[in-house]
């Protein structure tokens, strides 16, 4: 049996956006759909139910509703999410640098390829594993990648790392806690909650970056200060 109860925010949802519907949907090729599912939002399209459709897709398990075993599904979606990444970055590798190259174009200029290269290659690792757990900007941070050639075996790397513990790690959590009823009766609280605990690094980064940059100018002053020659009357 599947779900009955179901939570007033995803029954008002779209059937595409709903998880328990999908899953549903899908009947006996619940695995494929689930696994295409996570590959496109992890490629091309970002407003697809990943979170929360891995979540239910691993109570469902524990449920007995999918019969596959859970260290099946784990790895067939951690796969679907890393083909889906090879994708996206792809894409941004191919695609990214002739727009950015195009003289008359306002919003795609190469020195936007240039700084957001700097800023993966400082920054990529920890941007690549947290990018997974934020919904929109897993999809896009795959497309910047590729297009400020982030060194590729970097890269993907750190996409594993980060496709296994989002998808994999997801899926098993929904096994684990998906049948305490709190979580069963509030699904989309605590996907936001893991969504604001995800976004906080990335605030704080980006907040010590602004304060750095501030920093350098007032620092670069006092230098200059201190090599102007004192004139004593």
């Amino acid at each position: 049996m599947y779900l009955a109860e179901t939570t007033t925010t995803l029954a008002l949802m779209p059937n595409w956006l709903n998880p328990e519907y999908l899953l549903t949907q899908f009947g006996g090729y619940v695995i494929l759909g689930l696994c295409l599912v996570i590959f496109i939002e992890s490629s091309i399209f970002p407003v697809l139910p990943g979170d929360s459709l891995l979540f239910t897709a691993g109570l469902f398990v524990a449920q007995g509703s999918i019969h596959t075993p859970l260290w099946l599904v784990c790895l067939a979606v951690s796969v679907a999410a890393l083909l889906g990444n090879a994708v996206g970055y792809f894409i941004g590798y191919k695609a990214g640098p002739a727009l950015f190259k195009r003289p008359d174009s306002r919003f795609f200029k190469q020195e936007y390829v240039d700084k957001t290269h700097a800023f993966l290659e400082k920054h990529g690792p920890k941007a690549v594993v947290l990018a997974r757990f934020v919904p929109f900007v897993r999809t896009f941070i795959t497309w910047i990648a590729g297009v400020g050639r982030m060194d590729p075996k970097r890269y993907f790397t750190y996409t594993i790392i980060g496709g296994i513990l989002w998808a994999g790690g997801i899926t098993a959590l929904g096994h684990l806690l998906g049948n305490i009823s709190f979580i069963k009766n509030n699904i989309e609280a605590i996907f936001i909650l893991i969504v604001l605990v995800s976004v906080v690094p990335l605030i704080v980064e980006w907040a010590r970056n602004r304060r750095e940059r501030k920093n350098v100018p007032a620092e670069a002053d006092a230098e200059v200060t201190q090599q102007i020659p004192r004139i004593d009357h």
